[in-house]
């Protein structure tokens, strides 16, 4: 509908109320911020706001979710057109404005009408009209619904990067504003299904325990091993922590995975070690950011709400952070392409608004079938066994038989006796009252105030004799080619 200056102005103040809108979202805002008048289309006094402010929400909709369609066949639909052997018949994609913003507000075809007459004589100009070119707006204007681009945040993660790994490692305001811009809030986000981006595990959810796997090479260290699997396969003492795919040196965490054998594989054994592999049971609830739901996200909302469009290229570009963080990475390139995650990690452990204790990753040694989890440094403290001071621990990976040495791997403990170990008890609670009179922790060496979160569990504690090792792989082929070399002819 092509309307004058006049019609226009007189379209533009018509008032519409909040109930002519059934779109939940718009009509909110109407009841919200309108004013009470006199409704021009139900004539129902109530809250309104002219058809001018109406048309500007339904002009910044337009501009986020929608995009105008060819006026024109592409050169496949010429093509068929033209072939005389076939019967097609070209449309054009998508759908008109009007019947678009009838749809989307939830509105009748009246409203709607005036909505897109005002629309089109807001984008038409006289240059248009006299070539008859289609604008925004016109009556045979089509559209269709679009999903935001996530260019703004493949950016933002490439500044990022650029940031962590050439220019400022620590503290880095730039980085930490990105990480704040990603994560924060994002307990509040869910799957398709429902599912929250958080879990929980502990006692009582189906992640309640995790196994570590540790690699020997060396006899000697395997039997130290099994002797404190406690201390020796729960997280490394902070002078030992090499630097992983969400930690730095010196940062002590817990890998974990949910399975045994997932666990062997991370570590990457080579054939003839032994790998030791130990249960640990959480015993504490914790919270986990759950990486692989990160691509079945959904964001609903209005395409009203000017903040809609954000969160969707935030959806978008969070559906492909999982691949982005736990990507296979070549041992030579670890030390700078695990810079991104280990920041990431230390983010969200120390600084995200969101309280998270590890985060739940597939494992890439299993082609993304397993999984892993991280627990950050401050979950990561394992209950040391009930051994008493004194105790002689023995072990031992054979046992000799008259056909020669079988594979037996044992612990024995050899404690002292009870009344020494009273007056042991006793020396300990002198010294510990003494610390306490002094105002020191009782270790005052090796304080440690993290709660405890894991238990290893000394009946689940097996040794693997690596075997062989199967690889998966993908087979491409190399094509080679030759041509004789010829001059140009310019």
């Amino acid at each position: 509908m092509t309307i004058d200056f006049e019609e226009d102005e007189a379209l533009r103040g018509k008032m519409i109320c909040f109930e002519c809108i059934g779109e939940s979202y718009m009509s909110a805002v109407v009841e919200e911020e309108g004013e009470v008048d006199e409704c021009s289309y139900c004539e129902e006094e109530q809250a309104t706001i002219t058809m001018e402010e109406f048309c500007d929400h339904i002009d910044g909709a337009f501009e986020q979710h929608y995009s105008r369609t060819s006026q024109e066949p592409n050169s496949y639909e010429y093509a068929m057109l033209r072939d005389r052997e076939i019967s097609y018949d070209w449309y054009r994609d998508g759908d008109k404005s009007v019947d678009i913003i009838a749809d989307a507000a939830q509105i009748s075809e009246a409203i709607a009408q005036d909505a897109q007459a005002i629309l089109d004589y807001r984008h038409s100009d006289r240059e248009s009209a006299e070539m008859g070119l289609e604008t925004e707006f016109s009556d045979d204007a089509h559209y269709e619904e679009i999903m935001p681009r996530d260019w703004k945040w493949q950016e933002q993660w490439d500044e990022f990067e650029r940031l962590i790994k050439k220019e400022a490692r620590f503290f880095s305001r730039t980085a930490a504003s990105h990480l704040g811009e990603l994560f924060d809030k994002i307990d509040e986000m869910r799957t398709r299904s429902g599912r929250s981006l958080v879990v929980d595990a502990g006692p009582d959810t189906p992640i309640d325990h995790l196994h570590r796997a540790r690699p020997f090479q060396s006899e000697d260290a395997l039997l130290k091993a099994i002797k404190r699997p406690d201390l020796e396969l729960s997280a490394p003492p902070a002078w030992a922590a090499s630097s992983g795919r969400m930690n730095a040196r010196g940062i002590s965490v817990f890998y974990g995975a949910t399975a045994p054998e997932i666990a062997i594989a991370e570590v990457r054994p080579p054939v003839g070690s032994w790998v030791a592999v130990g249960r640990f049971n959480i015993t504490r609830p914790i919270r986990l950011l759950d990486l692989t739901a990160l691509g079945d996200l959904q964001e609903d909302g209005s395409i009203f709400d000017p903040g809609y469009a954000e969160r969707l290229t935030r959806m978008m570009f969070l559906r492909t952070l999982c691949a982005l963080m736990a990507r296979p990475v070549m041992p030579d390139d670890q030390e700078l392409e695990y810079l991104p995650t280990q920041a990431i990690a230390d983010y969200l452990s120390t600084e995200g608004q969101v309280p998270l204790d590890g985060i739940l990753f597939p494992s890439v040694q299993l082609g993304g079938d397993g999984l892993n989890v991280v627990l950050f440094h401050k979950a990561s403290r394992c209950e040391e066994l009930g051994i008493p001071q004194g105790t002689d621990i023995t072990a031992r990976t054979y046992m000799n038989y008259e056909d020669g040495p079988e594979p037996d791997f044992s612990v024995t403990e050899e404690v002292p006796p009870v009344e020494d170990d009273d007056e042991d008890s006793d020396a300990e609670q002198r010294g510990a009252f003494a610390s306490r009179m002094l105002g020191w922790p009782e270790d005052y060496t090796n304080a440690d105030n993290r709660d405890v979160t894991l238990r290893i569990d000394i009946d689940e504690v097996f040794v693997h004799e690596v075997q062989a090792v199967d690889i998966r792989t993908r087979v491409n082929p190399v094509r080679r080619s030759r041509w004789e070399k010829r001059e140009l002819p310019f």
